[in-house]
């Protein structure tokens, strides 16, 4: 019976041997068709808006310079070979074993390289489509087999590096390094070729102009790949690392606003189907982007201010707007920064939230028992050794209400708030509510009493604020953000098409609780008197080194997050969530939202409890006596709103003195440094 087992496996094998032989012996009727049958002419793309009016126009021209292989020195083929196929020279066109490695790689969370090989990837991006279909595959490695057996090695590679795309519309080494660097290939040294050889994996997040720290980031992976396959030694590499790049700066980005969205689109168009097809297909792609809601966002940019200019010749400070349809999640508006870089602080920017990270604590209070009349003490108190946080106006105010201390923005009973109601709960609801760069683990956790007055390890990005407020307005659906309807090629063929994501993620009496309160916020608390003539609710936030302020709010038809703060984290003029981003997201919203038809929140069924009357202990009213003894001199004080956040604060003509954020104070008390990921500026 066992020889007979023995047998069979045996001649299983020699079969599957057999019939892939055979299917190699026909590998060449997978070859690419006669150029002349299947020549197409290029053709423009074209963006629509969500009403379908054309809002961007590609350029069908590639900038493509062919260049020979003598002419790429051997360290730029080898920055590319490193991180795309280090075993290029010894395979036939399949790398087995690096397929294998590839696979262990992903699944233990340790990527490094991608499972095709490079003869794969020019099979790909010069035959076929980016169809993700294991029909693709197999005519990929037919494909692949065929070039092998063709070309030489050298051959293959200098096609993959004449044909692979580095984002705008440049197309081959040669016209990346001439766009990027303003030179020839030949006169690129290890740190650009490492460079260059980081973009392609994804061109527009990878790209030096767009995104400075993560393309440095790839670029060091790149040079220690070359280390690690010994094409060059760690002297140069570490040599490499520090070599300061120079950008070509003869092509600057006219100040169009829209562009932050336009790139993020692409970058979703290339990443579905392709550069080649984006490029040259004479594709419909269809957006979310309402046009009237823009042009809203935009002319509501007058308020920002203009402090000063930087080593990028960039105005400080910038800001960034995102629009989202709470009930669909479709970005309708979308302002990354002034329009003149690429780097869009929307999406990829992760900021101090300061106090407009209150509300997630105040909604894990409803999920517990607490309602907005619930009453809660404000005192001084020390809630670890050496840390004694304060109320922003240096006083204390007695018993308030939730209802109270939410709308007027106090520290105190939010600190406390979180403490009793657990700071593990409050994560796990703002990382349900879509926030992904909270650090719920780890040396560097935010699971401590910081996070609730906004002290965060890492920050939080404008787009996922937004969403996560939409949550509040549709009582507890979280809608996951979408900007990228459908794509539809020359023949009228579907490519891509979206398919909206939402689930419940908070009941529906606790998120209609927490909006009730954030309502205050506009009528009585720290942005009073800014309504916009509709039911609306939000929250401002700043942090206490006036390096970042916010203000994020909505309605049942709209979930709008501003942010304004300094790119090189110095700190603005005693600028609050109160002041410029209010006045910018008040006036986007009452033009955003001027031919929408009035309507209110939703109530499930809450009955709201009324306002306590709350008698304060003589005890608490000599305490605060004293407290007002101790503030600042009139001449010196910022005027306040309610008590805690200022609107419109005295700006002071001297740049207001950097302090230490309460995260930093509450990491040195634990012996812990403090992790910032704020996007820098190469």
């Amino acid at each position: 019976m066992l020889k007979a087992l023995k047998f069979l496996v045996i001649c299983i094998i020699c079969l599957m041997v057999m019939g892939i032989s055979v299917l190699y012996g026909f590998s060449s009727l997978f070859s690419p068709p006669n150029m002349d049958e299947t020549l197409i002419p290029d053709a423009a793309s074209q963006f629509f808006d969500n009403k379908g009016n054309v809002i961007y126009t590609t350029l069908s021209e590639e900038r493509r310079i062919p260049v020979s292989i003598d002419k790429i020195p051997k360290h730029v083929q080898q920055a590319f070979i490193a991180i795309e196929d280090n075993r290029f020279y010894e395979h036939s066109g399949i790398d087995y074993r690096g397929t294998a490695r590839a696979l262990i790689s992903t699944l233990s969370g340790r990527e490094v390289q991608g499972g095709s090989t490079i003869t794969q990837q020019l099979a790909k991006n010069a035959f076929l489509t980016q169809e993700r279909s294991i029909v693709r595959k197999i005519k990929e490695a037919f494909i692949a087999k065929e070039l092998e057996y063709k070309y030489t090695k050298d051959e293959i590679l200098s096609m993959y590096l004449n044909r692979i795309y580095f984002g705008q519309g440049a197309y081959g080494i040669e016209s990346a390094s001439m766009y990027y660097f303003g030179k020839h290939v030949q006169d690129l040294n290890i740190a650009e070729a490492a460079c260059l050889a980081a973009i392609p994996k994804s061109p527009n997040y990878y790209n030096p102009f767009e995104n400075p720290q993560e393309s440095k980031k790839r670029q060091e992976l790149v040079i220690d790949q070359m280390v690690k396959y010994g094409f060059i030694n760690e002297a140069q590499g570490e040599q490499a690392k520090t070599t300061k790049i120079v950008y070509n700066n003869a092509h600057k980005t006219q100040n169009d606003p829209r562009t932050y969205f336009f790139d993020m689109i692409i970058q979703k168009v290339i990443d579905e189907v392709g550069a080649d097809a984006l490029y040259k297909g004479g594709l419909k792609i269809y957006t979310t982007l309402d046009t009237d809601m823009q042009k809203a966002a935009e002319n509501a940019m007058h308020f920002l201010p203009s402090y000063y200019t930087d080593n990028n010749k960039l105005t400080q400070p910038q800001m960034a707007l995102v629009a989202v349809d709470p009930k669909t999640g479709y970005i309708k508006a979308m302002i990354g920064g002034r329009g003149n870089d690429k780097f869009n602080r929307a999406t990829l920017a992760v900021r101090q939230p300061g106090s407009s990270f209150k509300p997630f604590v105040f909604l894990t209070a409803m999920q517990n028992g607490f309602t907005p009349a619930s009453v809660i003490e404000d005192k001084e108190e020390e809630f670890a050794p050496g840390w004694k946080p304060q109320n922003s106006d240096l006083s204390w105010h007695g018993k308030v209400s939730l209802r109270t201390a939410l709308a007027r923005s106090i520290n105190i009973p939010t600190i406390k708030l979180a403490r009793e109601v657990g700071v593990d709960k409050i994560i796990n609801n703002a990382e349900k509510m879509g926030i992904s760069t909270l650090v719920d683990s780890g040396a560097y956790s935010d699971v401590n009493l910081a996070m609730s007055i906004g002290g965060l390890t890492k920050g939080v990005n404008p787009l996922e604020m937004a969403a996560a407020y939409g949550v509040l307005s549709t009582n507890g659906i979280y809608c996951k953000p979408i900007a990228l309807l459908k794509i539809v090629d020359r023949s009228g063929k579907v490519l891509y098409e979206a398919n909206t994501q939402s689930k419940r993620v908070i009941d529906a009496k606790s998120a209609y609780l927490t909006t009730n309160m954030l309502e205050d916020v506009l009528t009585r608390g720290t942005a009073g008197g800014m309504g916009i003539g509709r039911p609306a609710a939000g929250k401002t936030g700043t942090t206490d080194t006036f390096i970042d302020a916010w203000f994020v709010g909505y309605t049942p038809d709209l979930s709008t997050a501003v942010w304004v703060g300094d790119d090189n984290n110095k700190p603005m003029n005693h600028m609050y969530g109160s002041s410029t981003p209010l006045s910018i997201w008040h006036e986007f919203m009452v033009n955003a939202l001027a031919s929408t038809p009035h309507s209110g929140f939703s109530n499930p069924g809450v009955s709201i409890p009324a306002e306590p009357e709350i008698k304060q202990d003589e005890d608490d009213k000599d305490k605060q006596d004293a407290d007002k003894d101790k503030q600042p001199d009139s001449k010196t004080k910022v005027e306040t709103k309610a008590n805690n956040e200022p609107k419109q604060p005295v700006v002071s003509t001297k740049p207001s003195k950097k302090n230490k954020s309460m995260k930093s104070r509450i990491n040195e008390i634990l012996g812990k440094p403090t992790v910032s990921t704020q996007p820098t500026n190469n």
